[in-house]
Protein backbone atom coordinates (compact mmCIF):
# COMPACT_ATOMS: atom_id res chain seq x y z
CA UNK A 1 0.00 0.00 0.00
CA UNK A 2 2.76 2.43 0.96
CA UNK A 3 4.70 1.74 -2.24
CA UNK A 4 1.58 2.31 -4.35
CA UNK A 5 0.60 5.52 -2.55
CA UNK A 6 4.10 7.00 -2.73
CA UNK A 7 4.63 5.75 -6.29
CA UNK A 8 1.97 5.59 -9.03
CA UNK A 9 -0.76 7.25 -6.96
CA UNK A 10 1.49 10.15 -5.98
CA UNK A 11 2.52 10.73 -9.58
CA UNK A 12 -1.12 10.58 -10.68
CA UNK A 13 -2.13 13.07 -7.98
CA UNK A 14 0.55 15.54 -9.00
CA UNK A 15 -0.30 15.11 -12.67
CA UNK A 16 -4.00 15.80 -12.06
CA UNK A 17 -3.16 18.82 -9.91
CA UNK A 18 -0.63 20.38 -12.29
CA UNK A 19 -2.47 19.70 -15.54
CA UNK A 20 -5.81 20.65 -14.00
CA UNK A 21 -4.46 23.94 -12.68
CA UNK A 22 -2.87 24.70 -16.05
CA UNK A 23 -6.25 24.09 -17.71
CA UNK A 24 -8.05 26.33 -15.20
CA UNK A 25 -5.53 29.12 -15.84
CA UNK A 26 -5.88 28.69 -19.60
CA UNK A 27 -9.67 28.82 -19.43
CA UNK A 28 -9.51 31.90 -17.19
CA UNK A 29 -7.35 33.82 -19.65
CA UNK A 30 -9.35 32.54 -22.63
CA UNK A 31 -12.57 33.69 -21.00
CA UNK A 32 -11.45 37.28 -20.53
CA UNK A 33 -13.15 39.86 -22.67
CA UNK A 34 -11.64 43.24 -23.45
CA UNK A 35 -14.97 45.05 -23.34
CA UNK A 36 -16.33 43.32 -20.24
CA UNK A 37 -13.20 42.77 -18.17
CA UNK A 38 -11.43 45.93 -19.31
CA UNK A 39 -8.07 44.23 -19.59
CA UNK A 40 -5.56 46.29 -21.54
CA UNK A 41 -4.27 43.59 -23.88
CA UNK A 42 -0.97 44.72 -25.32
CA UNK A 43 -1.57 48.29 -24.20
CA UNK A 44 1.41 49.86 -22.42
CA UNK A 45 3.06 46.49 -21.65
CA UNK A 46 5.64 48.02 -19.30
CA UNK A 47 2.91 49.49 -17.07
CA UNK A 48 0.83 46.33 -17.43
CA UNK A 49 3.60 44.06 -16.17
CA UNK A 50 4.48 46.46 -13.37
CA UNK A 51 0.84 46.72 -12.32
CA UNK A 52 0.34 42.94 -12.36
CA UNK A 53 3.46 42.25 -10.30
CA UNK A 54 2.62 45.04 -7.88
CA UNK A 55 -0.88 43.72 -7.29
CA UNK A 56 0.29 40.14 -6.76
CA UNK A 57 3.13 41.17 -4.45
CA UNK A 58 0.98 43.33 -2.20
CA UNK A 59 -1.58 40.56 -1.75
CA UNK A 60 1.08 37.93 -1.02
CA UNK A 61 2.58 39.99 1.81
CA UNK A 62 0.63 40.14 5.10
CA UNK A 63 -0.97 43.56 5.66
CA UNK A 64 0.58 45.01 2.50
CA UNK A 65 -2.83 45.76 0.99
CA UNK A 66 -5.64 47.89 2.39
CA UNK A 67 -7.98 44.89 2.45
CA UNK A 68 -5.61 42.89 4.66
CA UNK A 69 -5.17 45.83 7.03
CA UNK A 70 -8.94 46.31 7.27
CA UNK A 71 -9.35 42.80 8.75
CA UNK A 72 -6.13 42.08 10.67
CA UNK A 73 -7.41 39.06 12.64
CA UNK A 74 -8.77 37.30 9.56
CA UNK A 75 -5.66 38.21 7.58
CA UNK A 76 -3.45 36.66 10.28
CA UNK A 77 -5.50 33.46 10.30
CA UNK A 78 -5.53 33.36 6.49
CA UNK A 79 -1.74 33.57 6.21
CA UNK A 80 -1.12 31.10 9.05
CA UNK A 81 -3.37 28.56 7.33
CA UNK A 82 -1.67 28.98 3.98
CA UNK A 83 1.82 28.85 5.50
CA UNK A 84 0.89 25.52 7.03
CA UNK A 85 -0.58 24.22 3.77
CA UNK A 86 2.15 25.43 1.39
CA UNK A 87 5.39 26.45 3.12
CA UNK A 88 5.60 23.68 5.73
CA UNK A 89 5.15 20.77 3.27
CA UNK A 90 7.78 22.21 0.93
CA UNK A 91 10.44 22.67 3.61
CA UNK A 92 9.55 19.80 5.94
CA UNK A 93 12.61 17.63 6.52
CA UNK A 94 10.78 14.33 5.97
CA UNK A 95 9.37 15.51 2.64
CA UNK A 96 12.70 16.85 1.39
CA UNK A 97 14.44 13.59 2.33
CA UNK A 98 11.91 11.59 0.30
CA UNK A 99 12.59 13.78 -2.74
CA UNK A 100 16.35 13.50 -2.18
CA UNK A 101 16.20 9.71 -1.99
CA UNK A 102 14.12 9.37 -5.14
CA UNK A 103 15.50 12.14 -7.34
CA UNK A 104 18.79 13.19 -5.78
CA UNK A 105 17.58 16.76 -5.34
CA UNK A 106 17.32 18.57 -2.01
CA UNK A 107 17.00 22.03 -0.53
CA UNK A 108 17.21 23.63 2.93
CA UNK A 109 14.68 22.40 5.47
CA UNK A 110 13.03 23.96 8.51
CA UNK A 111 13.51 22.60 12.05
CA UNK A 112 10.92 20.02 13.07
CA UNK A 113 9.99 22.11 16.08
CA UNK A 114 9.16 25.10 13.89
CA UNK A 115 7.18 22.86 11.54
CA UNK A 116 5.16 21.57 14.50
CA UNK A 117 4.37 25.09 15.70
CA UNK A 118 3.35 26.27 12.22
CA UNK A 119 1.19 23.17 11.72
CA UNK A 120 -0.65 23.70 15.01
CA UNK A 121 -1.16 27.39 14.21
CA UNK A 122 -2.45 26.48 10.75
CA UNK A 123 -5.02 24.05 12.19
CA UNK A 124 -6.16 26.62 14.77
CA UNK A 125 -6.37 29.24 12.03
CA UNK A 126 -8.51 26.91 9.91
CA UNK A 127 -10.86 26.28 12.83
CA UNK A 128 -11.08 30.03 13.46
CA UNK A 129 -12.00 30.64 9.82
CA UNK A 130 -14.70 27.96 10.10
CA UNK A 131 -16.12 29.54 13.26
CA UNK A 132 -16.01 32.92 11.56
CA UNK A 133 -18.12 31.55 8.73
CA UNK A 134 -20.83 30.58 11.19
CA UNK A 135 -20.44 33.60 13.45
CA UNK A 136 -20.66 36.40 10.90
CA UNK A 137 -23.98 36.63 9.07
CA UNK A 138 -22.43 38.22 5.96
CA UNK A 139 -20.12 35.21 5.62
CA UNK A 140 -22.61 32.58 6.78
CA UNK A 141 -25.11 33.36 4.04
CA UNK A 142 -22.56 32.60 1.31
CA UNK A 143 -21.14 29.49 2.99
CA UNK A 144 -21.93 26.20 1.28
CA UNK A 145 -21.32 22.56 2.07
CA UNK A 146 -18.49 22.63 -0.43
CA UNK A 147 -16.75 25.32 1.63
CA UNK A 148 -16.92 23.10 4.71
CA UNK A 149 -15.71 20.12 2.72
CA UNK A 150 -12.79 22.08 1.32
CA UNK A 151 -11.70 23.11 4.80
CA UNK A 152 -11.91 19.49 5.96
CA UNK A 153 -9.83 18.36 2.97
CA UNK A 154 -7.27 21.08 3.73
CA UNK A 155 -6.93 20.41 7.44
CA UNK A 156 -6.87 16.60 7.19
CA UNK A 157 -3.27 16.33 5.86
CA UNK A 158 -2.06 18.70 8.60
CA UNK A 159 -3.73 16.78 11.41
CA UNK A 160 -2.81 13.31 10.15
CA UNK A 161 0.76 14.38 9.40
CA UNK A 162 1.23 15.89 12.85
CA UNK A 163 -0.16 12.78 14.57
CA UNK A 164 1.92 10.46 12.35
CA UNK A 165 5.09 12.38 13.22
CA UNK A 166 4.44 12.10 16.96
CA UNK A 167 2.79 8.69 17.10
CA UNK A 168 4.55 6.33 19.46
CA UNK A 169 5.05 2.76 18.31
CA UNK A 170 3.68 1.71 14.92
CA UNK A 171 2.27 4.86 13.32
CA UNK A 172 1.93 3.32 9.87
CA UNK A 173 -1.84 3.80 9.84
CA UNK A 174 -1.56 7.52 10.47
CA UNK A 175 1.21 7.79 7.90
CA UNK A 176 -0.98 6.15 5.26
CA UNK A 177 -3.85 8.45 6.27
CA UNK A 178 -1.52 11.44 5.86
CA UNK A 179 -0.47 10.35 2.38
CA UNK A 180 -4.03 9.60 1.29
CA UNK A 181 -5.43 12.90 2.57
CA UNK A 182 -2.53 14.77 0.99
CA UNK A 183 -3.24 13.18 -2.38
CA UNK A 184 -6.95 13.89 -2.03
CA UNK A 185 -6.01 17.54 -1.47
CA UNK A 186 -3.86 17.60 -4.59
CA UNK A 187 -6.58 16.02 -6.74
CA UNK A 188 -9.23 18.40 -5.34
CA UNK A 189 -7.29 21.56 -6.18
CA UNK A 190 -8.30 21.95 -9.87
CA UNK A 191 -11.93 20.97 -9.29
CA UNK A 192 -12.84 23.09 -6.26
CA UNK A 193 -12.29 26.57 -4.86
CA UNK A 194 -8.81 25.37 -3.97
CA UNK A 195 -8.02 26.28 -7.58
CA UNK A 196 -7.43 29.78 -6.22
CA UNK A 197 -3.90 28.45 -5.71
CA UNK A 198 -3.38 29.37 -9.38
CA UNK A 199 -6.40 31.57 -10.18
CA UNK A 200 -5.31 34.01 -7.48
CA UNK A 201 -2.34 35.00 -9.63
CA UNK A 202 -4.56 35.29 -12.72
CA UNK A 203 -7.15 37.54 -11.07
CA UNK A 204 -4.63 39.70 -9.24
CA UNK A 205 -2.63 40.16 -12.44
CA UNK A 206 -5.82 41.09 -14.32
CA UNK A 207 -6.78 43.69 -11.70
CA UNK A 208 -3.22 45.00 -11.55
CA UNK A 209 -3.07 45.43 -15.33
CA UNK A 210 -6.42 47.19 -15.39
CA UNK A 211 -5.64 49.63 -12.61
CA UNK A 212 -1.99 50.00 -13.50
CA UNK A 213 -2.58 51.06 -17.10
CA UNK A 214 -5.93 52.85 -17.06
CA UNK A 215 -6.81 54.03 -13.57
CA UNK A 216 -3.79 55.94 -12.38
CA UNK A 217 -2.50 53.00 -10.37
CA UNK A 218 1.13 53.90 -10.99
CA UNK A 219 0.85 57.32 -9.44
CA UNK A 220 2.70 57.72 -6.17
CA UNK A 221 4.55 55.07 -4.19
CA UNK A 222 1.56 53.32 -2.62
CA UNK A 223 -1.05 50.99 -4.01
CA UNK A 224 -4.62 52.07 -4.64
CA UNK A 225 -6.36 48.74 -5.36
Amino acid sequence: MYAFLTGPMLWLSFAICILGCAWRAYMYVKGLNWQLDRVAYGHKPDLAVKGALKSIFHWLIPFASCSWRAKPVFATAFFLLHIGLVIVPIFLYAHVMIVAERFGVSWPTMPDGLADILTILAVLAGLFILLRRFGLSEVRIITTRQDLGIMAISLAPLVTGFVAAHQSGDGNGWLLAHIITGEIWLIAVPFTKLSHAVLFFCSRAQIGIDFGTKRGGQRGSGIVW
